[in-house]
């Protein structure tokens, strides 16, 4: 019951907060997440035995987001280039710093799994999170393409915890997650790529309903030009196979990333990664399908998919 009730309040406050919330808003509410699933993480690594090192690795979360923050929508323009710069050069000296600090490890034999560890924040929570708010800041498309993702990937959790628990019989990883099984991973699969197919094939209805519902504020430049007069609608116009592909990668991201964390956990002895959600367990428990999955996606965004896309004006 907790683990419904949970999810019932959040999942409107994260719709809410992906259309609604001004992008400064957005932005610290995706940071203050990123804080939390950093802090389950490095306390999951001090659990396994590794010393990592806080206040570096906060320090460099904070600058990825504030980097990303200052260049991320800009035109390949010099400015662009220098903000680029700005982020690269300084995770060098991050890595740099990590491995300075480490040879203060004693033993020495902690020194280079420790600097690696805390790095390693930087690829599972740091860049997954705050390409949220990038693809967010990219207008229209962008947040609803994060929530049709969300949505699948929800599906397809959902789907393999109640078709697994009824069905299941052959294990998927049972040294990792002893309750996956195969069945609920092919449900699971199955479960995003329907609830895919659906959403893009009635893309225009779902945005009229958004709309009615006031989540979607066509009068605001978020969604469309000075230039353009009455309601704006994006028609998600991507081919059949594209969306089974897009669905499909998303959903086999989504299932290795629960269980890279179920291992990380399993690892430290650990059965959830924090007690912030009832029901839930931490916050990285909550995300951590999405974590593996926002890259994927964004990956299909920037590759293509937003070309696919087109303005029809009501």
């Amino acid at each position: 019951m907790k683990r419904v009730l949970t999810a019932v309040v959040l999942i409107p406050l994260v719709i809410l907060a992906l259309f609604k919330a001004p992008l400064w808003l957005f932005a610290v509410l995706v940071f203050g997440v990123a804080v939390l699933a950093t802090h389950e993480y490095l306390e999951m690594a001090k659990a396994s035995g590794f010393r990592p090192f806080r206040t570096l690795s906060y320090l460099l979360l904070a600058w990825v987001f504030v980097t990303f923050s200052l260049s991320a929508g800009l035109e390949v323009t010099p400015l662009f280039l220098i903000s680029l710069l700005m982020l690269l050069v300084p995770l060098v000296v991050f890595s740099f710093a990590f491995m300075v600090a480490a040879m203060r490890r004693d033993p020495l034999s902690q020194a280079l799994a420790d600097a690696a560890v805390s790095f390693l924040m930087l690829p599972y929570v740091a860049i997954p999170l705050v390409l949220i708010f990038v693809q967010r800041r990219t207008g229209g498309t962008g947040a609803l393409f994060l929530l049709y993702l969300m949505i699948m990937v929800w599906a397809g959790d959902i789907a393999a915890f109640y078709f697994g628990r009824a069905f299941g019989k052959n294990k998927l990883a049972p040294r990792v997650s002893p309750g996956k099984t195969w069945e609920g991973a092919i449900a699971s699969t199955a479960g995003s790529i329907i609830v895919g197919l659906l959403l893009f094939r009635y893309s225009l209805a779902i945005e009229h309903a958004l709309f009615r519902s006031r989540l979607l504020d066509f009068t605001n430049d978020f969604f469309r030009d000075s230039s353009q007069t009455g309601p704006v609608f994006i028609n998600f116009g991507a081919p059949t196979w594209l969306v089974i592909l897009f669905a499909l990668c998303i959903n086999i991201a989504a299932q290795l990333g629960d269980l890279v964390e179920s291992a990380f956990k399993r690892g430290a002895g650990l059965k959830d990664s924090g007690t912030l959600l009832p029901g839930h367990g931490g916050v990285l428990d909550r995300i951590d399908a999405l974590l593996f999955a926002i890259p994927v996606g964004w990956l299909f965004y920037t590759g293509g998919m937003q070309f696919l896309f087109r303005i029809v004006r009501y």
